[in-house]
Order: C-alpha cells, then structure tokens, then sequence
C-alpha cells in the first residue's frame, strides 16, 4: 500500500556511519527535528553489483542534496558490522570506501516489513518440519522515498533488483516539490528547475499552454 501523502513509520532504525559509529535513526525524526527533506533509498544487499554503483551515485551528488536542504540516507537489511566493513572496502574491490551519509542496518526488517517492500514471493508449509517457509530473499527492492520536512511522503518508487536508479531524477522531484512549496503552483511533466510551472485552475492551464506555443 503507498504511503504517499503519509507520515513516514515513526520507527527506530540501527545506523552505520563511515567513522564505525553504531546509532539508532527514526527517518521520521529527522525530517521533523531538522526541519530537513530526507531522500531514502533500500538497496537488496551489500557487496553486490549494482548496489556499489547507486551508493557512489548518491555520494557524488551529495553536495546537491545538501544544498536542496535535503539528508540522504542509505538502507538495505545487512547487519551495521557488514556495512562498516564494506564502508572500508575500497571502490576498485566493489566496496563503498568515501560514502559519508548513514546507512541504515535494518537487519530485523522491522521498518522495511512495514513499508512492504521485501523479496518475498510466498509463504509455503513444509510437512517435514512443520513450519512455514519463506519463497525469496527476504531483502528489499531498490525502494526510494521522498520525504518532506513534516515528515510527509511526497514520492516513493520501487524497482526491481537488476534496475539501478537515476539519481537526477530525485533532484528534479525534489526541485519541483520545493517550488510547489514556494510558489504553490503545479509542475507539468519534464519540469525542471527554471523553467515556467502552472497554476492549479483552468485558466492557468491555458495560459501555460499559450506560452509554450508561443
């Protein structure tokens, strides 16, 4: 179920940072006390493939974020010793050695259970052991999650493990939330930042569309 236009779960999270520091984050918290937007992104698993190539995307742009007031933090389901020693394992060896922002440890899948967004495929029973069983990885998708400085979600995705994210995309969803925010105004499709936006009636519709004929 989507929790757009939601409260993000108000749940506590175990966090690994690149110093080794073990910590709790509420998601929700942040947003709220810091007065801050928050972009989080699930990846399946560490020491992968395609997941060492986001983290280092949103690193790269970290410095954009920051200054769309934004926090970026990063989540899969591996415990907070893997993330540090993947922290500490060099780019050339696959690992995310000079990511900075906090990534998320959600090991017991108590939030990413609530969000909806594990690999399982079924749940079988097993007349051998007389237990139910899991069909999947038990890990998330590549789920991302927009989230405003009430605490709000204005945007969540999800895709499936081999498709990597465009993280260009989160800035300009960014940009056009913040210029809702602003202007109160709507933004038509491939909006980006500088560009002319809409007013939500009839006449700002047309009047928006006269201009781009124009």
């Amino acid at each position: 179920m989507s929790i757009v236009g939601k409260k993000f779960p108000n749940i506590s999270v175990n966090a690994m940072n690149d110093l080794g520091d073990t910590y709790q984050i509420n998601v929700l918290e942040e947003a709220q006390k810091n007065g801050k937007k928050v972009v989080l992104f699930w990846y399946p698993k560490d020491f992968t493939f395609v997941c060492p190539t986001e983290l280092h995307a949103f690193q790269e742009a970290l410095s954009d974020f920051e200054r769309r007031n934004t926090i970026v933090i990063g989540a899969s389901c591996d415990t907070p010793e893997v993330h540090f020693a993947w922290l500490n394992t060099s780019k050339d060896n696959g690992g995310i050695e000079g990511v900075t922002y906090p990534i998320l440890a959600d090991s017991n899948r108590n939030l990413s259970n609530v969000l909806g967004i594990l690999d399982i495929s079924d749940e079988v029973y097993d007349e051998a052991t007389d237990s139910v069983q899991l069909i999947g990885d038990n890990v998330t998708y590549r789920a991302t999650y927009l989230i405003d400085e009430e605490g709000t979600v204005f945007h969540e995705g999800v895709n499936h493990m081999p498709l990597g994210r465009n993280v260009k995309e989160y800035i300009r969803l960014i940009d056009a939330y913040s210029h809702v925010q602003k202007n109160g105004e709507v933004c038509p499709a491939n909006w980006e930042e500088g560009k002319d936006a809409m007013k939500a009636n009839v006449q700002g519709t047309k009047d928006y569309l006269t201009a781009q004929l124009n």
